[in-house]
């Protein structure tokens, strides 16, 4: 069961190494567009986002033990 994590939205526990990962690879996508179009300032605020999120799902792997 989904618990409240006191912003209003319900915290989905494990799947946050999913969310992550997903992020990861929309900002990418979405970094390279912004490179295609010479748009470096934004290119380089989604490839931040890109890292970001990288270390977070790194980090917040599911333990396949445990699991």
């Amino acid at each position: 069961m989904a618990s409240d994590n006191g912003k209003g939205h319900a915290s989905q526990g494990g799947k946050a190494h999913d969310a992550a990962h997903y992020i990861a690879c929309l900002t990418g996508e979405l970094a390279r567009l912004a490179e295609n179009y010479d748009l470096d300032t934004l290119a380089y605020i989604l490839g931040m986002a890109r890292l970001e999120a990288d270390q977070i799902a790194k980090y917040s792997e599911p333990d396949p033990v445990h699991e």
